[in-house]
């Protein structure tokens, strides 16, 4: 029969129902008399709620008198139901439909409620106008579909937007904290990068076992004078070349300024600290004995010290300083070892 299988579409193709979305639909008043005559009047007050987004329903809601409010919730329009037009009826043509908004009365009004029951003597008085109805009530439903299946997507494509303009904040943010951590010439971290670098490691209470290389360049003012200051750049490049090769993945490599440097090494005894020192120094005694007569790099002087990690940063700079100033004194292009009772209290 026609109309079964019109409402086999409307069980397998129907979306929401008109109270929870699409536009409104007029009954025409042949259609309304017909439907008034089989459902069941029903007044409502102003405020008065019809059914709640999410309640079951069985029944189609036809409004007589007064004006209905259909609200979706989210960004989804308020509709208005005045007299003549339906809503519901989803809940009548599959049974036990999802509410897809809230029903309420604006004013005092009235309303013929059609329930299951309604519906087959309908279809047993005037099988045409039902199925007429109910091609209405599909096509509608799938316009509704639609519609929201467009709002969807322009959502879609706004989330998709505001997550891209996310990651694309979160990179430039991510790059400036870089860029406030790093030598800009040198690529290793500054003064502000071993800052929060010990503020981390202190948080994260990881510090058992450390070393400290303090690493100042010999002469370098001469290079400056004697070939400039680009090539005194490269020079430097190269000693923080040195220091990111021979640092571990727990070690921390910083230029302090100028033409120091220091490293801050995973050490638990004097003879691990001095390996890093001792590697520094054959490099770039190395490096010197290919020298060019454009210097590429220069000696440098180690200062190297095991440090508390529940120290302060001027007591551990203060030790290997003097271990520096003894090397340099010394001569230079050398490392200087020192053990805490050697070392002069921090100003």
């Amino acid at each position: 029969m026609e109309i079964d299988a019109m409402q086999r579409g409307v069980r397998d193709g129907a979306g929401q129902d008109a109270g929870g979305s699409g536009a409104a639909e007029v009954l025409a008043a042949r259609e309304f008399d017909l439907f008034a005559t089989v459902g069941r009047e029903r007044v409502v007050h102003a405020g008065e709620r019809i059914f709640r987004r999410g309640d079951l329903g069985e029944v189609m809601y036809l409004v007589a008198e007064g004006r209905i409010e259909l609200d979706s919730g989210g960004d989804l329009p308020v509709k208005h139901l005045g007299p003549q037009e339906f809503f519901g009826e989803l809940g009548l043509l599959i049974g036990e439909h999802t509410r897809g908004a809230d029903a309420v009365a604006v004013g005092d009004g009235r309303l013929v409620e059609l329930g299951q029951a309604g519906f087959q003597r309908l279809l047993e008085r005037d099988p045409v106008l039902v199925a007429q109805f109910l091609r209405r009530s599909i096509t509608r439903v799938v316009l509704n579909e639609q519609n929201l299946i467009r709002q969807l997507r322009r959502r879609n494509q706004d989330l998709e937007a505001a997550l891209d303009n996310l990651h694309v904040t979160t990179h430039q943010l991510s790059r400036t904290e870089a860029l406030i951590r790093i030598d800009e010439l040198t690529g290793l971290y500054n003064r502000r990068g071993l800052a929060l670098h010990l503020q981390e490691r202190r948080a994260l209470a990881a510090g058992a076992g450390m070393g400290l290389l303090l690493v100042d360049c010999d002469r370098f003012k001469q290079v400056n004078d004697d070939h400039g200051h680009l090539v005194g750049d490269r020079v430097l490049q190269n000693i923080a070349g040195i220091l990111r090769s021979v640092a571990g993945t727990d070690d921390f490599p910083c230029r302090l300024g100028g033409d120091e440097f220091c490293l801050l090494v995973s050490a638990q005894q004097r003879e691990d600290v001095m390996r890093y020192a001792e590697f520094v120094i054959a490099t770039t005694r190395s490096l010197l004995r290919l020298q060019q007569a454009v210097p590429t790099i220069c000696a440098v002087s180690v200062g190297a010290c095991l440090v508390d990690p529940e120290g302060d940063w001027n007591d551990w700079y203060a030790r290997a300083d003097a271990a520096l100033y003894e090397a340099k004194r010394q001569g230079g292009n050398r490392v200087h070892w020192v053990d805490e009772a050697d070392a002069p209290p921090a100003d």
